[in-house]
């Protein structure tokens, strides 16, 4: 009876470690699954808010040498922008979903590129990557300062929550941006696991973890003004994150946290300290630009 009851426990454990070592296999192939949650309706477009806008299809190569297109709206109320806003969204949903905060920016005179990572919206390609990410930003800077002939000093990289990582990289590789905005953005991915909770800490999440997304990490290498703007109601991603990075970061920068605001409606609800915030970053970079020039 004792090594019956040996064997069935042994069996037992030998199909939770299989159970177990499973689940790790799936967390490292299928993590951009858990951390990306796409759309592809588009609910909205920017002329039913008043903004005239262009549809934009911009080329992406592929390790593979396959073509794919990134699909983004070009935003422009001016024949020659000198405020510009290269919009980087959120882990959700797509360029549609983002349309009031694109409106704040446009109301103050800026003209916006907002693009939809590949497969994300009307985009075309697989299941994004973090490195693809990057690279669908670095193209839509490259249609700015290459094809619309856009100087990168008139250049604004602004990112939501996920989208604040992407700018913040994009910003590392093109020190000659005006500045990046990041709102309600996130120190790194590894940080975010680590707040959600105990389910995650059961795994070697440092070691399964390839999707880092490690903003502070960059912050050293970034050389451009840094905003970060966050909700301090905000549930998805803590407040205190905005700190750390805000004590982080060596450039020239600015923290607004908003009482009461939460992940996703600070421009909405606080509309007058998000204007002066933006307003005040712009003087900001004007001086930085003017030390520079010394």
């Amino acid at each position: 009876m004792n090594n019956l009851l040996l064997k069935g426990l042994l069996g037992s454990v030998g199909v939770g470690v299989i159970a177990y070592l499973s689940l790790c296999v799936a967390l490292i192939w299928g993590q951009n699954r858990l951390i990306l949650k796409p759309s592809f309706a588009i609910s909205t477009n920017p002329n039913q808010l008043g903004m005239s806008y262009e549809d934009v299809w911009l080329p992406v190569t592929t390790s593979q040498g396959k073509i794919e297109k990134v699909h983004g709206w070009w935003i422009n109320p001016n024949p020659h922008p000198k405020k510009v806003l290269l919009y980087l969204h959120g882990v959700g949903g797509n360029v549609s979903y983002n349309l009031s905060t694109v409106q704040t920016y446009y109301d103050q005179g800026y003209s916006v590129l907002i693009i939809d990572y590949r497969g994300y919206g009307l985009s075309k390609g697989q299941f994004p990557q973090e490195s693809e990410i990057y690279r669908d930003a670095q193209v839509a800077w490259d249609y700015l300062t290459q094809e619309l002939q856009i100087e990168p000093q008139n250049i604004f990289i602004y990112g939501h929550s996920l989208g604040g990582a992407v700018a913040i990289d994009l910003g590392v590789h093109q020190p000659d941006a005006a500045g990046v905005i990041v709102e309600n953005t996130f120190t790194s991915m590894m940080d975010m696991i680590d707040h959600s909770g105990f389910i995650y800490q059961l795994f070697p999440s440092k070691l399964l973890l390839h999707q880092r997304f490690d903003s502070l990490g960059k912050l050293s290498s970034l050389k451009v003004p840094l905003l970060l703007i966050h909700g301090t109601s905000d549930r998805t991603v803590p407040y205190t994150m905005s700190e750390t990075l805000f004590k982080a970061a060596t450039v020239p920068k600015k923290l607004v946290l908003v009482a009461g605001a939460d992940h996703v409606n600070i421009s909405a609800i606080a509309p007058e300290i998000y204007i002066k915030a933006l307003q005040e970053f712009e003087k900001l970079v004007n001086q930085n630009k003017k030390e520079l020039a010394l």
